[in-house]
């Protein structure tokens, strides 16, 4: 694995934008039109690849490990603060809104818009176009909407943007050891 992100432009008008306290593992790679908001952080071996439309990602969103991010024209992919993807989740040209938690292997696809505070459980597959209200558990493939969410279920994964906020305070001072 690369010991630096890979971060780069595409052109006069495709730089990424961010922001000093955001956090970029090495391994990572953020490429064009994207935007990291203070205290984002992505982790290793992810993707934000903004060539056709723009990827915004607002503070304090964590990207875990093996995500990807990307956009087709017109539909860029957005996530809007404290929402977390799990490992290896995908947003292909979707919205995510405030709070929301994208579970482990889910996938947003194009023109899909995920509510506040709501889950999309792991391997969850939400197709094109589809919205998911704020607040609620959706689960499948494809994502159907089970239940509202209980007080204890958005407890259960209202502190991760902090949990990543530490972790990535704690990754910036790791060192190689060859």
């Amino acid at each position: 694995m690369k010991d630096h992100p890979y971060v780069a432009s595409l052109g006069t008008d495709t730089f990424p934008d961010i922001h000093p306290e955001a956090y970029v593992a090495p391994g990572a790679v953020v490429v064009g039109k994207v935007r990291l908001d203070r205290a984002a952080n992505v982790w290793y071996c992810s993707v934000l690849r903004g060539e056709d439309e723009a990827i915004e990602v607002g503070e304090e969103c964590n990207i875990q490990d093996l995500c990807c991010l990307h956009a087709d024209p017109g539909e860029p992919a957005v996530l809007e603060p404290r929402v977390s993807l799990g490992h290896k989740a995908m947003v292909h040209g979707a919205y995510v809104e405030t709070g929301a938690l994208i579970g482990i292997g889910a996938i947003v696809l194009g023109g899909a818009r995920v509510g506040a505070g709501s889950l999309v459980a792991a391997g969850a597959l939400v197709p094109p176009g589809r919205k998911i209200p704020a607040g609620v558990l959706a689960a499948g493939m494809p994502a159907k909407i089970l239940r509202d969410l209980t007080d204890e279920d958005r407890a259960s994964f209202a502190g991760t943007p902090d949990t990543y906020i530490a972790k990535a305070a704690l990754h910036r001072g790791a060192r190689p050891v060859q």
